[in-house]
Formats: C-alpha cells, sequence, structure tokens
C-alpha cells in the first residue's frame, strides 16, 4: 500500500460528529506513551503528522486522519495514565467505547503493545473486551528496536501469555526508528480494504 496524500482532518469526542465521506476506518489505541503517535507518522512517511508527545496521555480526542480517500485512520486516546483525572478517563471511556461498539466502517484496531516492557493488566482487559464484543483487532509490539532481534521469539510468547492468546498469534513487531513491521502493517491494510 502506497499512501499518497493523507491528512488530517478532525478531532472529536463523540463519535456521533464523524467526518464525511464515510470511508472504513483502521484504528490505532494502546497505553499512553506507547507509540501510537509514532506508528502513524511512519505508515504515513511524513515526520510529525500524527502530534508526538514525551509527555504521557497527550492524545485526548479521536483523531481521524483521511489517507488518499481510500480509508480513515484513527488515532484513539492512550489508556492506563494513571495522572490523568477520573473525569478525563471516563469522558475517554465514554468516546472510545460507543465508538468501537457502534461502528460498522471499523475494519480493523490494532492494538499497540510496548514490546519492551510486554503487556499490562489494562493491555490484557481491553483485549477480553475486544473479544467478547468480536471486535477485530491485530497486536503490534512496538519499540521493537529496544530489544535484540534474537530475543523477539521469547517476547512474542511472553506477550501471548500475558494477553492470554494462542503462541502462534501473529504478533507483528514494529518500530519507528527502523521502520520495522511498516510494510507488515501496510500489507495487512491493503488486503482489508481489497476486502
Amino acid at each position: 500500500m502506497k499512501i499518497k496524500q493523507p491528512r488530517f482532518v478532525k478531532s472529536i469526542l463523540n463519535p456521533a460528529e464523524k467526518p464525511f465521506p464515510e470511508l472504513p476506518e483502521i484504528a490505532f489505541v494502546g497505553r499512553s506513551n506507547v507509540g501510537k503517535s509514532s506508528l502513524i507518522n511512519t505508515l504515513v512517511n511524513i515526520r510529525n503528522f500524527a502530534r508526538v508527545s514525551k509527555k504521557p496521555g497527550k492524545t485526548r480526542t479521536i483523531n481521524f486522519f483521511n489517507i488518499d480517500n481510500r480509508c480513515y485512520f484513527v488515532d484513539l486516546p492512550g489508556y492506563g495514565y494513571a495522572k490523568a483525572p477520573k473525569t478525563e478517563q471516563k469522558k475517554w471511556q465514554r468516546a472510545i467505547e460507543p465508538y468501537l461498539l457502534e461502528n460498522p466502517k471499523l475494519r480493523l484496531l490494532f492494538v499497540l503493545v510496548d514490546a519492551k516492557v510486554g503487556a499490562k493488566d489494562s493491555d490484557r482487559q481491553l483485549i477480553e473486551w475486544l473479544q467478547y464484543h468480536r471486535i477485530p483487532f491485530q497486536i503490534v509490539a512496538t519499540k521493537a528496536d529496544q530489544i535484540s532481534q534474537g530475543k523477539w521469539q521469547k517476547q512474542r510468547q511472553l506477550i501471548c501469555e500475558q494477553l492470554h492468546l494462542p503462541a502462534d498469534y501473529p504478533l507483528i513487531f514494529f518500530s519507528a526508528k527502523n521502520r520495522t513491521g511498516r510494510q507488515d502493517i501496510l500489507g495487512l491494510i491493503e488486503k482489508l480494504l481489497s476486502e
């Protein structure tokens, strides 16, 4: 999949305010500071396309990016940021749950997990919730450059174990630094959009 003209469309808190035209949606979610914006920037091949922050909890809205009028990339707020006020956390939950549950345009949700740190309870709870509601997802282990490739298989097993997934689950390792996994993710998106 080649991306030629990506553009930011809008930020929303209420899923009813989704942009037009309606297009298939590919969403990205993960704990705060797991690298969602960096992944989107790498996919579209534009530095600072989606804002990157060293400060956890920066993305607090649902952000839509039009990808060549073929689909939207949707950057969802990070979860699990303990310092966010409880009212903010509830706002995020009220925005994200309806977005995921009442969205026939959602083709796939990429769930990002830190490759070095592994999965946390909040990641496992999200995966169980997605499975219960039959929402299609793909796990991506970000920041893969922070561990040696020789340890990837061990980390794959650990993350699958932590998330209660089969040992042969097709986890994708990704690095914004060296672009590992970029083609795997774009290939998967292309396949989904061609169906």
